[in-house]
């Protein structure tokens, strides 16, 4: 993720956090009794529910679509480092040998849209 994309999701965040403060300082402030038991979600949290959860996603205008590529798709991406060619023989260890991205990733906030692509993750 660079820069860009988490500023996005820090904004978005630091929203929401806000937002839950505010709700919870005017439910105290109506009764002082009252100990706040709600949590906000963790960022992780928060993210990961916007990407599942098509309510609180639309709430906080922040939409997050992941797609695997197709092989094709994948073979795509290889050919603007070959040339514009496509070779039969390309498949997936190779697309994969030369960091070929996996995943495309879309991210929504209002009306600011960021797309970016994802190689596999390496194992250790």
């Amino acid at each position: 993720m660079n820069n860009e994309q988490q500023e996005l999701l820090d904004e978005v965040y630091k929203n929401y956090l806000k937002h839950n403060d505010e709700v919870d300082n005017y439910w105290i402030k109506k009764n002082p009794e009252i100990e706040s038991r709600w949590k906000p979600y963790s960022q992780e949290e928060f993210i990961n529910k916007c990407k599942t959860d098509p309510e609180l996603s639309e709430k906080w205008r922040l939409k997050i679509e992941e797609r695997d590529l197709s092989l094709e798709e994948r073979k795509i991406h290889m050919s603007k480092y070959s040339n514009d060619r496509i070779y039969p023989d390309w498949d997936e260890k190779f697309l994969n040998e030369k960091s070929i991205p996996t995943k495309l990733i879309t991210i929504t906030y209002k009306d600011k849209t960021i797309t970016y692509y994802q190689e596999k993750l390496k194992k250790d």
